[in-house]
């Protein structure tokens, strides 16, 4: 006897997908108007470049960054072995197209790299007293690299820069931000918003390395619990979890552990 099958039941879908088409539904517009709020609301102002006054951890970082550079000097000669950041993430290859930018990780977006912490155990107890830190790496930039103009994804977050290697001359190795231009000091902590679009020259004959860093913007209660929602869902999206998972398969490959 033939039997006459229905159609078939529709995948019931998954708690990822769902969270995805949550974020995506939206669309531009309200992401445009998610940035709005986020620039309205923002306690310390809307505009391409911050006073460091507003952030007490870029004191505490100023006032400690020979500490800072002297365990970068022990992980310099191991350069050529340190993941690209297009290796990393490879939506970067559309910003630098040498492998000229390397990274030394500490934490990201919840993720904390255990074997590099170790490596630098005085940088990683000072990263630990920025409240609402998502990101953390050592930047390394070579000699006569270009990073495109280009801007972040997201206006709740802030990003700042610690000079820890600045070579000369210091005019020949700088980064815009909107309509300013910064030159990096050796011991001097830069905030600044990156969705402005920025771009990056290192022009000279030497090593450019700046400790990166992503920190919550300081924003009103109601705005810094969405904020922070918003923070909590991206740690599960693939634009967070692949590069997490790279720089994971990276760790073991160095670190020999399997």
């Amino acid at each position: 006897m033939q039997q006459t099958l229905g159609p078939a039941k529709p995948k019931r879908p998954t708690v990822r997908s769902r969270i995805k088409k949550a974020v995506n539904w939206p669309g531009k517009a309200a992401t445009r108007q998610l940035e709005a709020w986020m620039g309205k609301g923002s306690l310390v102002g809307d505009k391409p470049v911050f006073d460091n006054k507003d952030f007490p951890w870029a004191r505490m970082l100023e006032e400690n960054w020979e500490t800072i550079r002297g365990e970068l000097e022990g992980v310099l000669p191991t350069t050529g072995d340190l993941p690209t950041m297009q290796y990393i993430s490879k939506t970067q290859r559309k910003i630098i197209k040498t492998d000229g930018w390397k990274t030394y990780f500490f934490r990201a977006y919840g993720q904390r790299a255990e074997e590099n912490c170790r490596r630098c155990p005085e940088t990683a107890r000072l990263l630990e007293r920025i409240p609402d830190l998502e990101l953390a790496f050592f930047s390394i930039l070579a000699p006569g690299s270009h990073i495109s103009a280009h801007r972040g994804v997201y206006k709740g977050l802030l990003r700042a820069h610690l000079g820890l290697i600045v070579p000369a001359p210091s005019e020949d190795v700088r980064m815009s931000v909107g309509d300013e231009m910064i030159y990096w000091k050796e011991g001097t902590c830069v905030v600044f918003d990156d969705t402005f679009r920025h771009e990056v020259w290192n022009d000279t004959d030497g090593v450019r390395v700046v400790l990166l860093l992503d920190v919550h913007r300081p924003l009103p209660a109601a705005l810094d619990r969405l904020n922070r929602a918003i923070l909590r869902v991206a740690r599960v999206m693939p634009f967070v979890t692949e590069p997490v998972k790279k720089h994971r398969e990276w760790e073991k490959a160095f670190y020999g552990k399997s």
